[in-house]
């Protein structure tokens, strides 16, 4: 059933904002959780109800057409989800296909689910609730995902009460790293920033960061040549999305996509899947851990920044030189024609 474009009730974005926000890919879970029973996730303030069937993904609105009880509170059955009030069940393409109190009638179109277009990439599944009908805007690209020698690594979501800009804002910024992230990666006497430009590019803008600032987990013995630089490269995908390519001594790389997809205007819930060629004996579990204490770091600056919404005019907040990501990320969004975030 194709969806109606328009905010949910109780939106926290401005219509126009969330309208623009709606055109583009998000993650809205990982997709070793979608089994057999419905999986709810919340996109834009939209309920969503995500299930798998027959190899098919459906996405759809957390909404049984007929008296509007959630489907996440029904059950999966062989040739679909049933609804647990009154046993309607909805199978590939949302339709659905028994109606238990008359099963002989035709089953009209209004009883179908309102669908959302679903891709499993990166270990996630995506979705778009208003896609563009004369174009199909692509997904964000991950370096090195499907490359020979690559371990890939989905991390569990990572929940924070704040807004997606301000999270992506926070992954792109190199100047707290010294101040921030000392439990886990960083130097605290190696604070300053060395000058770096980003380069616009067709889905937003692209940055080759180069310092001293290694990455090896603070706890760890081993550590990068005496004064080797390390390549940072951030691909920012907008809105949302980032990418980091951290380049190791060697040909090792550590790729980590940041996915921020906006739950609402004040709750982001972040994706991280991850592609590496080194430390392949190390427990996936590791991995987890290590991510999750870097992200956790960070959670208290961005859940206390005010505003709580992303300045866009420039001149509301002071910048430093280290900011150029932040200046850049800012102007890409201002480009695309969002306004000012202003929370509703």
């Amino acid at each position: 059933m194709m969806n109606k474009i328009a905010p949910p009730p109780h939106c926290s974005f401005e219509p126009d904002d969330w309208l623009r926000l709606a055109g583009y890919w998000y993650p809205v879970a990982r997709a070793c959780d979608v089994g057999n029973a419905p999986q709810k996730a919340t996109l834009l303030d939209e309920q969503l109800v995500i299930y798998r069937l027959k190899g098919q993904i459906v996405v759809a609105r957390d909404v049984c057409p007929h008296r509007g009880v959630p489907l996440t509170l029904g059950f999966q059955e062989e040739e679909g989800i049933v609804c647990p009030y009154h046993g309607l069940r909805f199978g590939e393409n949302g339709r659905c296909n028994r109606i238990p109190s008359s099963p002989g009638q035709s089953i009209p179109a209004k009883l179908n689910l309102t669908t959302f277009p679903a891709r499993e990439r990166y270990g996630l599944i995506w979705t778009c609730l208003a896609p563009a009908q004369d174009t199909d805007a692509p997904l964000p690209s991950m370096p090195h995902w499907d490359d020979a020698g690559f371990q890939q690594i989905t991390c569990p979501p990572f929940d924070v009460a704040g807004f997606a800009g301000r999270q992506v804002e926070g992954f792109l910024d190199v100047a707290h790293f010294a101040w921030i992230h000392t439990a886990t990666f960083a130097d605290p006497d190696n604070q300053e920033v060395p000058d770096y430009s980003p380069a616009e590019t067709p889905y937003g803008f692209s940055v080759d960061y180069w310092s001293t600032v290694g990455n090896y987990p603070a706890s760890a013995e081993h550590r990068g040549p005496e004064g080797f630089k390390w390549l940072r490269r951030f691909d920012m995908y907008l809105p949302f999305t980032a990418t980091l390519t951290i380049h190791f001594p060697g040909e090792s790389r550590l790729v980590i996509m940041n996915a921020a997809s906006p739950v609402s205007a004040r709750k982001t819930r972040m994706f991280a899947p991850i592609a590496r060629n080194f430390d392949l004996h190390v427990p996936v579990e590791d991995v987890h851990a290590f991510n999750h204490k870097v992200f956790e770091e960070d959670r208290l600056m961005v859940e206390t920044q005010r505003p709580e919404r992303l300045p866009l005019d420039l001149t509301l907040e002071a910048h430093i030189p280290a900011d150029r990501s932040s200046i850049a990320y800012r102007r890409g969004l201002k480009k695309l024609g969002f306004g000012e975030f202003f929370l509703v």
